[in-house]
């Protein structure tokens, strides 16, 4: 080798080592950074190309060249490349001219000269290669090679880190939405204790409230009953009638707030869900709300049945029913139905016309103390739900246009 040989090939060592050196890593540039490795490579081994290459089972992929490549060059069958070799064995491998390895020939894309350098982790894992081509004959000594192996060096451990940030990043993310969806259910159940509790204390208010004032309502009710065995004017006559309506109104209103107030205590036995409703429905059409409008059954076509408090579930279907009735005109159709909704749970729906309740609306129907009537009590729903729920059932309320307004109770069937 000439002076003036020694003093290029010096002068390019000095380079590459400087690109060595200078090589930068950041989790986000994980590209470049490969990028710049390929091409110290090719500069270092004076080679047409070099990349970068991951070797998942059977397959290869091209993660890094000194050449650009388009998407579909990247992956390959690692059994149909050379670099299989250099994994599998773990060492480099140097083929100075593929003359004297013919067999390798169809791996290597028409070159003459490849090395490969094996990527290892910091645990021994080795995961791909750094491959060098070259269209001419090449010959590296060790020391070369040796240089090359601290590329695959830097490579291997950008790559890993890049891995486990990636493997971190997901546990972070994943842990985040964990503590999150945690954080919201936490906050839902704090804020239906502190519902519950306070309905707890306006029930345990409202009870004490209507045991004080039921006494006095009934003497007063009794007083006015004395009223009407007696002769009045026809002007004492409307306030009279007026008084007791009021009184009336009252005495419900307690009624409905002690219901409201008190445990529900269920009495369970096994339900025929047609023979129930066909028993109820004669009271319900004869109701003074149902009187000009029309009660449609629709039954199931089997036999169905459910374990639950015959007294309590009227109560919820006679305020369902009085709802509907009154929700719509004169001659006007309510579809009282069952349907089989799923294994193990029927769907019974009261369904009515008349005008759309608004959708912001809906959720509110069930509060207590909030109606959408002039002189409802808003209890009626409350009360509804809350039996519902006791029987480890869902109440749910749909309301539009096209269908009307759909009260729907979800219960589980019985097994027999």
């Amino acid at each position: 080798m000439t002076d003036w040989q020694n003093i290029q090939r010096t002068n390019q060592w000095q380079a590459v080592l400087r690109s060595l050196t200078t090589l930068s890593y950041r989790v986000h540039d994980l590209g470049n950074y490969l990028y710049e490795i390929t091409r110290g490579v090719s500069q270092l081994l004076n080679s047409d190309w070099s990349i970068i290459t991951i070797h998942t089972g059977t397959r290869g992929q091209v993660i890094a060249s000194s050449l650009e490549l388009n998407d579909l060059e990247t992956g390959f069958s690692a059994h149909e490349s050379v670099s299989k070799i250099v994994v599998q064995s773990g060492q480099p491998l140097l083929i100075a001219d593929i003359k004297q390895h013919p067999e390798e020939a169809e791996h290597m894309a028409g070159y003459v000269c490849y090395l490969g350098v094996p990527l290892r982790t910091s645990i021994g894992e080795v995961i791909g290669t750094i491959c060098s081509f070259s269209k001419q004959p090449q010959q590296y000594d060790g020391e070369t090679i040796s240089i090359i192996e601290l590329f695959a060096e830097r490579a291997a451990t950008a790559i890993d880190n890049h891995q486990l940030y990636q493997q971190q990043r997901e546990f972070n993310e994943h842990l985040e939405s964990e503590i999150t969806k945690q954080t919201v259910e936490l906050r839902a159940a704090q804020a239906e204790l502190i519902e519950h509790e306070r309905l707890a204390a306006i029930g345990e208010f409202a009870a004490m409230i209507v045991h004080e004032i039921r006494n006095p309502l009934t003497t007063v009710q009794m007083g006015l009953s004395y009223f009407t065995k007696l002769d009045l004017p026809q002007p004492a006559q409307v306030r009279l009638s007026l008084a007791m309506d009021e009184a009336k109104r009252l005495a419900h209103l307690l009624q409905e707030i002690l219901s409201y107030s008190k445990p529900q205590i269920s009495q369970l036995s096994e339900i025929n869900v047609d023979g129930f409703i066909q028993q109820l429905l004669v009271s319900l059409r004869a109701m003074p709300e149902a009187q000009g409008c029309s009660i449609e059954y629709f039954p199931l076509t089997s036999p169905a049945w459910i374990l639950g408090d015959p007294d309590k579930l009227k109560q919820v279907f006679i305020n369902l029913i009085r709802n509907a009735c009154e929700a719509v005109e004169a001659e006007e159709i309510i579809q009282w139905s069952v349907v089989n909704i799923s294994e193990g749970h029927i769907c019974i729906s009261v369904q009515n016309g008349g005008s759309p309740i608004p959708e912001d609306v809906l959720p509110r129907l069930t509060q207590p103390f909030y109606s959408t009537k002039a002189e409802g009590t808003g209890l009626g729903l409350a009360i509804v739900k809350r039996i519902v729920e006791t029987h480890n059932g869902e109440l749910l309320i749909e309301s539009s246009e096209t269908k009307g307004t759909i009260f729907s109770v979800r219960l589980p069937l019985k097994k027999r």
